[in-house]
């Protein structure tokens, strides 16, 4: 990440886990419960991820230190695993998720919860980019600026789920499923360039385009 303020922190981190993410992933679980099921789970899983995330904001020097992982590596593996979620997304497979009633927690809350832990409360690319732009700098002030960044993004996504959760209810499958399919393309997209950058910090060089 290259941010070095609140602003680019935060378009950064709408771009990688905004509202356009979450509300799909809060449609596919929306058709099953009421709105208040609905708006219920938003609010717990908004605040799961903002634990997560400013956890991470705060604890990356740490966690890398103790890891011994390089800025590249994680590039690398959030790219990676990013664009295998993507594609699953193109495909139509549901990553995480089990169609079998078995399968199924007995609390709809926590089922629902297990469902949103990669697309939402634990995103790699989400991750990853809070981890990468934590080590930018290493001062509280910008862990505290990152953590905001985060926490403005949640917030946001929240609100965008509570305002539009009878929309989510009533969204058709079939489009849930071109709009998984599109969004998947750009995201592995996102997760490719993630995954070059990490290369290119590396040494790894690529040449230009014809013309360029």
């Amino acid at each position: 990440m290259s941010a070095f303020n609140l602003s680019s922190a935060f378009v950064t981190l709408l771009a990688v886990v905004g509202p356009p993410k979450v509300l799909l992933a809060f449609a596919h679980l929306a058709r099953e419960r009421s709105a208040a099921e609905l708006r219920r789970l938003a609010l717990v899983s908004t605040v799961l991820a903002a634990v997560v995330g400013v956890t991470m904001a705060y604890t990356a020097d740490f966690l890398t230190t103790f890891f011994h992982i390089s800025d590249q590596s994680l590039q690398l593996a959030g790219g990676l695993i990013f664009f295998i979620y993507a594609l699953a997304l193109v495909l139509g497979i549901h990553v995480g998720t089990s169609e079998a009633e078995e399968g199924r927690l007995a609390n709809p809350l926590a089922d629902g919860v297990r469902e949103l832990l990669l697309p939402y409360v634990a995103s790699p690319l989400a991750i990853t980019a809070v981890l990468v732009g934590a080590l930018e700098k290493d001062t509280w002030s910008w862990h505290s600026t990152i953590a905001g960044a985060f926490l403005a993004v949640v917030a946001i996504n929240c609100v965008c789920v509570l305002l539009l959760s009878e929309v989510l209810r009533l969204t058709h499958q079939t489009t849930l499923e071109v709009l998984s399919r599109l969004l998947g393309l750009l995201l592995a997209a996102v997760g490719v360039e993630l995954f070059l950058n990490g290369l290119a910090s590396l040494g790894v060089h690529f040449a230009a385009p014809d013309g360029h």
